[in-house]
């Protein structure tokens, strides 16, 4: 009994450095912000009026407690600031935190700003939000909660910060890969189920229902005997990572694989978003420690003939 306990305790908190939460840090940070920039000039529209009422409508039906934006918006009522200038203000403050999280200025505070003003656009906007939405306050949840700062930010240099504990940075860190474990083997597990990854008609639909059709019908045409081939390499990628991700040779196949999944994903089907915020959880799960083992591996040898 003791040695499960001592097996399951070094699993959850295997010692790691900080460098995977720099890459969560940095990742996020850019994805808040380019998220911010892409919604400019949409996002007053999107938010506002009656879309945003009905949606925090419905949203009460579940639960009062969800943030929203709704929140801002009435009690900046109360002080007679319209509307606008508060969803313009929410807007500004969530560029801000990005930019923020890039430098790594204030990370603790930022890190949650960030997650709960998401947050509150996400469940205000879900008539327009998607996947992209969800996975970018989960990596901001677990950013926030994670013990920062990390040693490449700008609060280390202020602040002149100790070192972490390296099993505290393990656990954040093993939390985020079995959470991407558990969503991609059910991704996959749906996917496999069906015929439709099987024969390939699930990607042609996929690239052919606006708004992500960006690669012309007549050219889709032309390869659709690649569609079922692709099905199934996505469901296998999926079913698989469980599986193949921990093993660090087999993760040096899956990594980049799934990494260059989003990348076509992104191109094919104009899913910029989705795709950056899949492969910065995925590099700050599994990338950072496969490139130093790699590192690790490659002195060796210089280290026996020295």
């Amino acid at each position: 009994m003791q040695s499960v306990k001592t097996k399951l305790f070094g699993f959850l908190f295997p010692p790691s450095t900080d460098t995977w939460l720099a890459v969560l840090r940095v990742g996020l940070g850019l994805q808040v912000t380019i998220y911010s920039l892409s919604l400019r000039s949409d996002w007053i529209s999107l938010l506002s009026g009656t879309a945003r009422k009905v949606a925090e409508a419905l949203l009460s039906l579940e639960s009062h407690f969800v943030p929203r934006l709704g929140w801002f918006v009435a009690s900046a009522a109360q002080l007679g600031i319209h509307e606008e200038a508060v969803l313009f203000l929410a807007w500004a403050c969530l560029l801000a935190v990005g930019c923020g999280l890039v430098v790594g200025v204030a990370s603790r505070f930022l890190a949650i700003a960030g997650w709960f003003l998401h947050l509150c656009a996400a469940k205000s906007g879900s008539f327009v939000s998607y996947g992209m939405d969800n996975f970018l306050t989960i990596g901001l949840f677990y950013l926030m909660l994670s013990p920062l700062p990390d040693r490449y930010s700008l609060d280390w240099r202020l602040r002149k910060s100790q070192p972490k504990n390296p099993q505290l940075l393990g656990f954040w860190r093993r939390v985020l890969q079995l959470h991407l474990c558990v969503v991609y083997f059910f991704s996959g597990l749906t996917k496999c189920l069906g015929s439709g990854w099987w024969d390939g008609s699930n990607v042609w639909r996929a690239l052919i229902r606006p708004p992500f059709n960006v690669i012309d019908p007549e050219i889709l045409v032309r390869w659709k005997y690649l569609f079922p081939v692709a099905g199934i390499f996505i469901f296998v990628l999926e079913f698989g990572y469980p599986v193949f991700i921990w093993n660090t040779r087999t993760r040096k196949i899956w990594l980049p694989s799934v990494c260059a999944m989003h990348v076509v994903i992104a191109v094919a089907m104009g899913m910029y978003l989705f795709s950056l915020v899949m492969i910065v959880l995925n590099l700050a799960a599994f990338g950072t420690g496969l490139f130093a083992r790699t590192k690790q591996i490659r002195l060796q040898p210089e280290t026996a003939s020295a």
